[in-house]
């Protein structure tokens, strides 16, 4: 099927009229917004960004910041201030690497690897929140199409 065919059965025509709430960035920001809701309400002491680089880091160990960056799809700037607001609160800590001075490692604190360690069980119980509306297998299904707009 074509892109355009597929296009054709998700969103009308312009004489059709514009439906925002059949838009997908809409659909799309909507359930983000759901998501967060029950992010916050369950983690309410780190914003999604700050978790996502803490799991990370306990997932990969130490890097450079830059690559932290790239590996949570941050900005250099997004990750610099998520890891500066990590590190003033103890959870990350920041130093230079062994031969390029420039290049900023982080890695996690004590603290910051009990802090993963007590969120993690959190974090799948908000994804399963998240998807509670759906089937096991529609779950699974949103979750590969959702990989392949990434």
């Amino acid at each position: 099927m074509s892109a355009a065919k597929r296009l054709a059965l998700v969103a009308p025509e312009a004489g059709d009229g514009y439906r925002l709430q059949e838009q997908v960035g809409f659909v799309l920001r909507k359930a983000n917004q759901r998501h967060l809701s029950i992010f916050s309400a369950h983690i309410g002491d780190l914003t999604p960004p700050q978790f996502a680089a803490l799991a990370k880091l306990a997932e990969v160990g130490e890097t450079s910041q830059n690559q932290l960056g790239a590996l949570v799809a941050m900005d250099a700037a997004t990750i610099k201030g998520v890891i500066d607001r990590l590190k003033g609160r103890g959870l990350v800590e920041l130093g230079a690497h062994g031969e390029d001075r420039r290049r900023l490692m982080v890695s996690l604190t004590p603290a910051g690897r009990e802090a993963v360690d007590r969120l993690v069980p959190v974090a799948r119980k908000v994804t399963e929140e998240t998807l509670a509306p759906l089937t096991t297998r529609e779950a699974a299904t949103l979750l590969r199409l959702l990989a392949k707009l990434a």
